[in-house]
């Protein structure tokens, strides 16, 4: 049975909007919820969201029970954030710049080198919640927590010296700001979220991108290339959100419960990446890798590019989006 029609079935017996009942008169109040997630079960994403969902199940008495599908096993990256819009899923974790396509407010954290350290991230994310939970808000969705990934280097199979010297490269992009790095290089650009990373390192379909220390590990990227540059450009973050219909019908306590569990949550997963950030790049450096700073010629043309991507945000995000980066300023 193809899985669109597993989930036709489940929405046809009401059990994706909200609690599935359990027999007999103690289990009536039982929950049970998914969250599909786009990442491997042993990245520090989906180990925190399985100790999150370990959390609620421990402080409701077993009342809301969350079940972890990580490494798009139920859903694909793109389709999580509509599977719990439409309640196909309760709850959700996701690349929140993914979506910018939708708002820029989603894409802040990856405007390059507005903030590149972990404590520059926590700034903006301080300044930009309002506007994210409002937009979320507007959708149907309650966001929940948000955790970082490690700064962004470049990966590539060549040495790179310059930005000139990334022209043609087949560059894999997974949000507008990727894209439109790929698009200013004169590179190749095809859009692969992580999961499908792998194979299309493997395959050659592309032979060049941007990510974290973690990415490239989940990847094995050193099966394929054999350089990562530690431009450190922004330090994106995943979102993990509810539905709100399937959060309201939850009492009270349950609801205190998970929003307890949520705000651990944040916090354990931004100590998680930052722990873990250093960690990734001697594994890259243990199989061979060369993991270097960028050269002061490659560094200052992603400046440039910087420059430009922050335009291109502030035009169309406007006065609500200079605000924002205006407060983050001024922290």
């Amino acid at each position: 049975m193809k899985r669109i029609d597993v989930i036709k079935g489940l929405l046809a017996l009401g059990v994706a909007a909200g609690a599935l009942v359990m027999g007999g008169p103690d289990a009536l109040a039982q929950t049970k919820w998914n969250l599909p997630a786009a990442y491997p079960i042993d990245n520090p994403h989906s180990e925190n969201l399985m100790a999150f969902a370990k959390d609620v199940e421990a402080a409701t008495g077993g009342k809301l029970t969350i079940t972890v599908h990580a490494g798009a096993s139920l859903f694909k990256a793109p389709e999580i954030k509509r599977a719990v819009q439409t309640g196909q899923a309760q709850m959700g974790e996701v690349l929140i710049s993914i979506h910018e396509n939708e708002d820029p407010v989603f894409g802040i954290d990856t405007v390059p080198f507005l903030a590149t350290s972990f404590a520059d991230a926590r700034k903006l994310y301080t300044a930009s919640k309002a506007a994210t939970e409002k937009k979320l808000a507007s959708q149907g969705i309650k966001l929940l927590f948000m955790v970082p990934w490690a700064p962004q280097g470049i990966y590539a199979k060549k040495d790179i010296n310059t930005i000139e010297d990334m022209k043609g490269l087949k560059w894999r992009s997974y949000n507008v700001g990727t894209a439109r790095i790929g698009e200013l290089l004169g590179m190749q650009s095809v859009t692969i979220q992580a999961a499908e990373l792998p194979q299309a390192l493997a395959t050659g379909v592309v032979n060049s991108f941007m990510s974290s220390g973690g990415t490239g590990y989940d990847s094995k990227v050193w099966e394929s290339l054999t350089h990562f540059y530690d431009t450190q450009a922004w330090v994106p973050k995943n979102a993990t959100f509810v539905n709100q219909a399937a959060f309201n019908t939850l009492d009270k306590a349950t609801q205190d419960a998970v929003l307890k569990a949520a705000a651990t949550a944040e916090e354990r997963g931004w100590k998680a990446w930052q722990d873990k950030s250093a960690w990734y790049l001697d594994q890259l450096k243990a199989k061979g890798m060369k993991v270097q700073a960028p050269s002061t010629e490659l560094k200052a043309g992603f400046q440039k590019v910087g420059e430009q991507l922050t335009a291109d945000w502030l035009k169309k995000a406007g006065a609500d989006g200079q605000a924002v980066v205006d407060a983050y300023k001024k922290m």
